[in-house]
């Protein structure tokens, strides 16, 4: 599939879609959030679960073996989506249970915890903080790529130095330059703003991080659902999305980590299933990415993000990302000359993921989305989990529309009509 009209067909995929709200047909724009599942998602899920559910890695059964064999698959199937091997792939709460996992790990190597077997003559030293060290991330973060680190650096005693944003919420590399030095020991920082919808420079940050010997930990959430992704070509050292957004289960998330650095870090939740060796005295960790999934797995959310991504590749990922762009287009253009709305991000022509967040002038977020909701249309409202950015622009929330794979041309048209009426609807 490679047109607009192609994929915008999709959306008879995706039972939820198929309702009124307040008496209007729903227009979902909220994926940025959440994402909703197509019917092969949700009957993948349901028929393991009816089928073939039990305990995996453990258990000499059939349906063990079956079960093991499908969450193995569903690994396989991920990490080819992000251009990653299977055993660099570790299944997690959610995103933010994946950095807190990094920062759990660099925590106890700096508290002399050891690690495992890396290639490459890398221990868990490789990871220590001290005082002194600097940890780097950008104003404009996910309080999930923000809040562990500043926890690891009081923890460490290193410092948290962050790059500035400009008064349309963007830095750039240059801006980043001027903040990492030779101190600097990791970069954290997200692939797309679930703000702004800005695309980060990747390939650059991976290289000035390299100049300094600091690792990169890349918050992929708004990036995996929605373009094309490798990892390994990216050459990041660390990076984290989750199921949810990209068509997927919650309850899951997905660390990506180098093979050699996964298996040298020590992790940081110890129980079953990691284990090769326990005595009362003190055990031995499974290689990555087992010794990072303590406890009953989440099989069935595996399995169903397995079939998330076969539907993208299905799809085609790169007529995705072009019909993305397509709407947020058509989202930025339309917004743009609707009068007293203040839009957030890059600005016309220049690249943005498929969402936009503005403001309206004399109406607070949360009412303009409640007038929107009265209309069938469902948007996110609120500072994103991103209140340092929100208090650089001056703002304590915005309105921020969202658009996936299964949002027409119709539905910008609609979410155009209503927002042109909401200061009108609150006497402004």
């Amino acid at each position: 599939m490679a047109t607009l009209q192609a994929l915008a067909d999709l959306r008879a995929d995706f039972p939820l879609l198929d309702q009124t709200v307040n008496g209007h047909p729903l227009v979902y724009l909220d994926s940025a959030a959440t994402a909703q599942r197509p019917s092969v998602v949700l009957d993948a899920e349901r028929d393991f679960l009816e089928r073939r559910n039990a305990a995996v890695h453990r258990g000499a059964h059939t349906l063990a073996a079956e079960a093991t064999e499908e969450f193995e698959q569903a690994r396989a199937a991920v990490a080819r989506f992000v251009g990653a091997r299977p055993e660099e792939i570790a299944w997690q709460l959610n995103a933010t249970d994946a950095l807190n996992t990094i920062a759990f790990a660099i925590g106890a190597a700096s508290r002399g915890r050891g690690g495992g077997a890396g290639s490459e003559g890398i221990t868990a030293r490789r990871f220590a903080l001290h005082p002194g060290d600097e940890l780097v991330v950008t104003e404009a973060e996910h309080h999930a790529n923000l809040i562990p680190w500043q926890e690891l650096a009081a923890q460490t005693g290193a410092t948290l130095r962050y790059v500035p944003v400009d008064d349309d919420g963007l830095w750039t590399i240059d801006d980043a330059r001027a903040v990492v030095t030779d101190k600097t020991r990791l970069i954290a920082f997200a692939h797309v703003s679930n703000v702004t919808g800005m695309v980060a420079p990747v390939p650059e940050m991976v290289a000035l991080a390299a100049s300094v010997g600091a690792l990169t930990v890349l918050d992929a959430c708004q990036s995996a659902p929605h373009r094309p992704l490798d990892l390994d070509a990216l050459g990041v050292d660390f990076a984290a999305f989750s199921a949810h957004k990209m068509l997927g289960p919650t309850g899951l998330g997905v660390l990506y980590g180098r093979r050699e650095l996964l298996n040298a870090l020590p992790p940081g939740r110890t129980g079953g299933s990691m284990i090769t060796t326990v005595t009362m005295e003190g055990a031995e960790f499974l290689p990555a990415p087992q010794r990072f999934e303590a406890g009953t797995q989440p099989v069935s959310q595996a399995v169903a993000l397995g079939a998330a991504v076969g539907y993208l590749e299905s799809a085609g990922r790169d007529a995705v990302l072009e019909h993305e762009r397509a709407l947020a287009a058509r989202l930025y253009d339309g917004l743009a000359g609707i009068p007293g709305l203040r839009l957030i991000g890059p600005g016309a022509g220049a690249e943005r993921a498929g969402l936009v967040a503005f403001d309206v002038a004399g109406v607070h977020a949360h009412d303009a989305g409640q007038y929107l909701d009265s209309r069938g249309i469902a948007v996110r409202v609120g500072h994103h989990c991103a209140q340092p950015l929100h208090r650089r622009l001056g703002l304590t929330a915005s309105v921020r529309a969202s658009v996936y794979v299964y949002n027409t041309e119709a539905d910008v048209d609609t979410f155009l009509e209503a927002a042109a009426g909401i200061r009108h609807y609150f006497g402004l």
